[in-house]
């Protein structure tokens, strides 16, 4: 069979290492994909947010499945301008996918099915909000209701902080119109663990955990990224947490869906937060978190294929989803100046390494070729390099061993990835 996947970060590269292992696929194409992910897939050179574009090459192709892996896309309809078409497509629908798509929603979705999540308020009024802000008690988090790249969070220790988070979310729209709402929420202390899952509209079944790390220096220091590195599985999420959430999370977030008539089909994450009163939601994702996907997928031992046509048919009951009984690390090796301003355009050596292993993994998310057929740097999160273990002490060190292989000019990376394992 054929498949497209849209998307160009290493998300999307390790989705396509992981299709690249089923033996019912022939042809994989990526829109509009990066370097790394042209090693084993077709390139086409449209943009995520060209709807019409994608459904007339996935038509003319006679593609077989679209997996849709990134946030604006599926926020903003594509799974239905597919299926206007009968095309087969992996993803949540637009009305499903508003449950990132909005934080106002999913919070109020939470609150009305008794799914456990911190207290908050939601304004649309810069200036209740600061009236609001007056009585609150600190630290208090801001998030702007729409997507933001993962980085429309603030923590705020104090009033005036916060005051001016309203201004920069609200008023001068960092964010742009995902800042035209906003969620005030009570800060809530503990793990953070995230959790992916397979959903088929009723059915849920829950892959290996993770954590990411999304500040940009050591000691969880500095501005807000798309995710530094990650590990898997969490330690931290037990078999107490586990018997916990699915009593009280996972299915009931899906169940709360499907009453609300917006049956989702796809893939859920659960960023939880453990804290002293038990597991609560920090927020969902609608689609593989990116670098979460980098360690969960290579320890995937499903086709996935399999199970991602059993969630668009409604079959998931019938797939036994397995995972290795080992672990692994991300390191992202970035940009020096990420998430600010940095440099693009050198030369990246040592990849060769990677090739041909099944413990070793270089995930391209801003990555190029040079007209000498080089791959350069192109983006500020640059590789992802995923190594596993039998252990995650021992995934670490491989993976950290192996960021020493790969060498660019302006190479960045935080060097506590993992380094929470030590504390569990």
């Amino acid at each position: 069979m054929k498949v497209l996947i849209v998307g160009s970060g290493g998300r999307e590269h390790a989705i396509a290492m992981a299709v690249k292992k089923s033996s019912r696929v022939s042809k994989i194409y990526c829109a509009p994909g990066n370097a790394g992910i042209g090693q084993i897939a077709t390139l086409v050179p449209i943009k995520a947010m060209e709807f019409d574009k994608l459904v007339a090459f996935a038509k003319e192709e006679k593609i077989d499945l679209t997996i849709i892996g990134m946030d604006d896309p599926l926020v903003g309809g594509v799974v239905d301008e597919f299926e206007k078409e009968g095309l087969r497509v992996f993803g949540p629908r637009k009305n499903a996918a508003i449950l990132e798509g909005s934080k106002a929603f999913s919070k109020d979705l939470m609150k009305k099915y008794n799914i456990p999540t911190a207290a908050y308020e939601t304004f649309d009024d810069p200036k209740k909000a600061l009236s609001y802000l007056e009585g609150a008690k600190f630290p208090i988090v801001l998030k702007a209701d729409g997507l933001a790249l993962g980085k429309g969070v603030l923590i705020c220790q104090n009033l005036d902080e916060a005051k001016a988070g309203v201004k920069e979310i609200m008023e001068d729209k960092k964010f742009g119109t995902a800042g035209n709402q906003m969620v005030i929420e009570e800060f809530m202390t503990g793990r953070e663990v995230s959790v992916l899952s397979f959903v088929d509209g009723k059915t849920i079944k829950i892959m290996s955990s993770a954590q990411d790390h999304k500040r940009a220096g050591d000691g969880d220091t500095g501005l807000n990224t798309g995710g530094m590195g990650t590990f898997s599985p969490s330690p931290f999420y037990t078999a107490e947490v586990d018997e916990f959430c699915k009593k009280y999370v996972y299915q009931a977030s899906v169940d709360a869906m499907a009453k609300e008539g917006r049956e989702f089909k796809g893939i859920i994450f659960f960023g939880l937060m453990l804290t002293e009163d038990g597991p609560k939601v920090l927020e969902y994702n609608a689609r593989f978190g990116d670098p979460e996907a980098q360690v969960v997928l290579p320890r995937m031992k499903n086709d996935i294929i399999d199970v991602m046509e059993a969630c668009i048919d409604g079959t998931l009951d019938k797939i036994d989803l397995q995972f290795e009984d080992n672990a692994a690390v991300c390191v992202v090796l970035a940009s020096d100046g990420y998430p600010v301003s940095y440099e693009k355009g050198f030369v990246i050596k040592g990849l060769e390494k990677f090739e041909g292993s099944d413990e070793y993994f270089c995930f391209h998310a801003g990555s190029a070729l040079n007209d000498k057929g080089e791959f350069i740097t192109n983006g500020g999160r640059v590789l992802g390099v995923t190594a596993k273990g039998k252990t995650l002490k021992e995934a670490r060190a491989n993976a950290y061993k192996a960021t020493e292989w790969v060498e660019f000019d302006n190479k960045y990376m935080r060097h506590d990835i993992g380094k929470a394992i030590d504390e569990a």
